[in-house]
């Protein structure tokens, strides 16, 4: 039985009065509520009562909810709004950094921002162009530190990086250049190896600046750099002595300054995770697939099932068990049609989500508007009470009631936020996959293998092989959004007439 996701809410308050006015009981109901919709297990809180925005990464809360995260103890952090975890972009994006490496999934509940759907990890852009701001932030710092080379009328940074040139004392796009330049991103992303992305280049024709054939170090080298998406980076290495190897300086003496983009921001940041993550492994990464459901396949007896060698096979090592490579492909194919929606599905299945949003949103209105009503009346109580104008006996008769009642409509509010907090989420996630899929069955046989096995990878959970039957198991399809049920995966079940 596969184990429910372990995670941990964040609540941070910044002073006494926000403590006792935004109540951090209220947001933590709101967090477990939305934990129970998603099936997960909430292991832990994390409370930072009374604590500035402005640098929390120091605190003993956040360091013990990085240890825990880093022992993996908890997978997720459940939060209201990204100002409640930091005010300081920079230690939200090394948040963010910090999750991503680890495998950890962020949940922003106002801003509907769930990495662990596929609509939630786009969203990590979303959470990284906020380095716009500590950008600007810096490029104002540092300004002033370089005045000499600014009033010498020199270029920052010496060089104009592949793909640019310098026209007086203006960086611009070459127009030569830079399409090669835009072409690594993409070969990049699509082989998502270093080396295999320079043979193609070579391959293509290309070559570098100086004529010379384009390496794996070159490669990672024009992909990190910024001024690829806009931001040049000058003033940020300097030399150890004549014949030694240069490094970084303090991010405080770099100077960042706008440039004409290349590639979107979206594209430089997704080579770019790659490259991180590849780094983290501290390995290369392994073989790419060969065969489209390969790494899904699961034989009944638990063992993962792999083709061997030349033959055209997925086979179970531990119980002999297998099939064929084609047959499966095959089989998949044809269950696609069953799994997705069709047009007339997909547009009625995204009213329906928007319209059960609107409804719940009107009714957490109504709610907060009884509450506020309710409020005043025994305000108005009190007054009476405290002026004589109701006896005791009186003042409890009419006060009691609506005191009831105010706890049981304030009880309602966190748990209906959490409502509609998982409804956006889901509605997002469903409306990505959904439209990815659309017409997708019909276009299968015609896609590019690359394409179809990064489809496989987005929507596929399992596959597993009986002696009789297989098992599909896909995740993130969509279905009737309902609350109460937690949105998981779906699958299908059918004799394997096939099998070899």
């Amino acid at each position: 039985m596969e184990s429910k996701k372990r995670v941990g809410i964040w609540l941070r308050v910044s002073t006494e009065f926000q403590v006792e006015s935004e109540s951090p009981e209220h947001h933590e109901q709101r967090g477990r509520y939305y934990a129970a919709a998603k099936d997960w297990d909430v292991v832990e809180i994390y409370r930072l009562d009374a604590i500035s925005g402005k640098s929390v990464m120091d605190h003993p809360e956040t360091k013990r909810m990085l240890r825990d995260l880093h022992k993996g103890h908890i997978k997720a952090l459940i939060f209201s709004k990204l100002a409640r975890v930091a005010r300081n972009t920079k230690e939200l994006l090394e948040f963010s950094e910090i999750f991503r490496n680890e495998g950890g999934d962020l949940i922003s509940l106002s801003e509907n921002i769930d990495t662990s759907t596929p609509a939630g990890r786009l969203f990590y852009t979303m959470i990284a162009a906020m380095a716009t701001w500590e950008r600007e932030e810096i490029a104002d710092r540092v300004a002033a530190s370089v005045p000499i080379r600014a009033q010498m009328g020199k270029p920052l940074g010496g060089a104009a990086s592949f793909g640019y040139k310098w026209e007086g004392k203006e960086l611009v796009i070459d127009p030569k250049e830079a399409p090669v330049r835009k072409l690594m991103y993409e070969i990049f992303l699509k082989l998502k190896r270093k080396k295999a992305t320079a043979t193609e280049l070579n391959t293509l024709g290309y070559r570098t600046r100086n004529g010379s054939k384009f390496t794996d170090t070159t490669v990672e080298r024009l992909i990190r750099d910024s001024s690829a998406k806009g931001i040049r980076k000058a003033n940020y290495t300097k030399s150890t002595g004549e014949g030694k190897k240069w490094v970084e300086k303090s991010e405080k003496d770099w100077v960042l300054t706008p440039c004409p983009a290349i590639v979107s921001e979206d594209l430089w940041n997704q080579c770019n995770s790659v490259l991180d993550a590849q780094h983290k492994k501290r390995n290369k990464p392994g073989p790419r697939a060969v065969h489209l459901l390969s790494g899904y396949l699961s034989c009944h007896c638990g063992a993962k099932m792999y083709v061997y060698h030349e033959a055209p096979n997925y086979a179970c090592k531990k119980c002999k068990n297998k099939i064929s490579a084609s047959d499966i492909d095959e089989i998949f194919h044809s269950q696609l049609k069953s799994f997705l929606l069709t047009d007339t599905d997909m547009e009625t299945y995204l009213q329906k989500s928007d319209s059960m949003i609107q409804e719940r949103q009107s009714l957490l209105s109504s709610v907060q508007s009884e509450v506020g009503t309710l409020k005043k009346s025994l305000e108005k109580y009190i007054n009476m009470r405290m002026n004589d104008d109701l006896t005791s006996e009186r003042f409890k008769e009419f006060y009691l009631p609506i005191e009831e009642r105010l706890g049981q409509l304030e009880k309602q509010i966190p748990e209906l936020e959490a409502e509609i907090d998982f409804l956006r989420i889901q509605y997002l996630s469903s409306d990505t996959v959904l439209r990815e899929a659309k017409d997708l069955y019909d276009r299968w046989l015609e896609l590019p293998f690359e394409e179809k096995r990064a489809i496989v990878e987005l929507i596929t959970e399992q596959i597993v092989i009986g002696k009789e039957d297989i098992n599909i198991k896909l995740s993130y399809l969509p279905h009737t959004p309902s609350f109460q049920q937690n949105p998981g995966n779906k699958q299908q079940n059918f004799r394997d007439s096939s099998k070899r």
